[in-house]
């Protein structure tokens, strides 16, 4: 019974998520959007991916956070009790900051780590795992669901970890999760919004895209996820004001199916397979 609750509210989720983002790709930014069925190629496979991201990769990924966890308990920072009450709230002076200093700046760090372990991932073998997530071709809010197992266990323990060792409450820390989850789907959705002057600022629609483009000037640009300052100062920030991105997907083969895709990177770096620069 607990399953088939938890399954059915996962699934209002994403039907209100659907009824969202059906609002902005189909009304808000019609015109200025890549006309493409609702129903487009590969739709079923990113719903897989939603189901399996929230039942099996995002509990074993709460598992992992043992890890830093860990290292706190080990050096007397806090104790297995505390955490266990959920009482502790971080240590050292960073956590005596109000929160909402906090909140900044867990923001600005997750997104500088978020950047670098994103410029990880489009290089050598951590590449085929990431390949899955570029691999839609018709890029839309929910393509941004289609992420290995791999791919998010990294992300998520690479964002976390500096955050809780250096101190932060742990509260304010995973409270910014549905948050940049919820951007994230944004930033994917089929919708060619810069925000004007704030484009520079904050990341957008278009700047994302462009990140999922094909186009040989936009390869391997635009890895913030939520600040372009990052991609500004170490020189990855694409954003021609002439143009939007049209074509999306990667060069190299890519299986349809979910189960095809888990697959797909080990097969790739069994085969000693490369990235193929597009032309």
């Amino acid at each position: 019974m607990k399953t088939e609750k938890s399954f059915l509210s996962v699934l209002v989720i994403l039907l209100v998520l659907s009824a969202i983002f059906f609002v902005i790709e189909r009304i808000a930014g019609r015109g200025r959007n890549r006309v493409q069925p609702v129903f487009r190629s590969g739709w079923f496979t990113d719903v897989v991916y939603w189901f399996t991201t929230i039942f099996f990769t995002k509990p074993f990924v709460r598992l992992m956070l043992i890890l830093p966890m860990s290292v706190l308990i080990l050096a007397q920072v806090t104790s297995l009790d505390v955490v266990k009450l959920g009482a502790y709230a971080g240590y050292g002076p960073l956590s005596r900051q109000p929160l909402w200093l906090q909140t900044i700046q867990i923001y600005l760090l997750v997104d500088f780590c978020a950047y670098w372990t994103h410029r990880l991932f489009h290089r050598g073998r951590w590449w085929p795992f990431h390949a899955v997530h570029h691999s839609s071709e018709d890029l839309d809010w929910l393509g941004s669901l289609r992420v290995h197992p791999v791919n998010d266990l990294v992300n998520k323990l690479a964002q976390v970890t500096p955050v809780l060792l250096l101190g932060y409450n742990p509260l304010v820390t995973l409270s910014t999760a549905p948050v940049l989850t919820f951007y994230a789907l944004f930033l994917h959705a089929n919708v060619n919004w810069d925000f004007g002057p704030l484009r520079r600022v904050i990341a957008t629609p278009v700047f994302h895209r462009w990140h999922h483009s094909r186009d040989r000037a936009a390869w391997d640009k635009n890895f913030a996820g939520l600040f372009p300052l990052w991609d500004i100062l170490f020189g990855t920030y694409y954003l021609p004001q002439d143009r939007f991105p049209e074509n999306f997907g990667i060069c190299e083969p890519m299986p349809p199916s979910f189960l095809g895709q888990l697959w797909e990177p080990f097969a790739w770096l069994l085969r000693r397979g490369k990235k193929i620069d597009p032309k």
